[in-house]
């Protein structure tokens, strides 16, 4: 599933972390750190990692308002938008053409309540 993952990803020059991330931040701009840890069921340090990394390549930056730290997209990051959807969309085909349609639904809904389960 990894190698899928990182094959599919290879579009936008991210890892599949790096990728979902940065969706997330497009969808919700102003996102805090601790909300991408609990969403993406990743450490705080992992996700400052993260962060780090696509500030770098000048896709989101951060601000700081008092304690609370915000994440948002540049405008070369939300113009990735089309093509992450599109490596997204790569990606649950590949799996799907090998586990078939319905076992790959069964997978995403299986990995969706364990992840509740999770953090529950």
């Amino acid at each position: 599933m990894e190698k899928l993952a990182v094959e599919s990803w290879k579009k936008v020059a991210l890892s599949p972390s790096h990728a979902y991330l940065l969706m997330m931040v497009i969808d919700e701009p102003g996102v805090q750190p601790s909300d991408l840890s609990k969403e993406l069921h990743l450490t705080p340090s992992t996700i400052t990692r993260l962060i780090e990394k696509l500030e770098q390549k000048k896709l989101v930056v951060r601000t700081t308002e008092g304690k609370l730290t915000n994440v948002y997209p540049t405008p070369k990051g939300k113009d990735l938008l089309p093509t992450l959807k599109s490596c997204l969309h790569e990606f649950y085909q590949k799996y799907s053409e090998i586990l078939g349609r319905e076992e790959s639904e069964k997978l995403v809904r299986n990995m969706s309540r364990i992840a509740d389960r999770l953090t529950n």
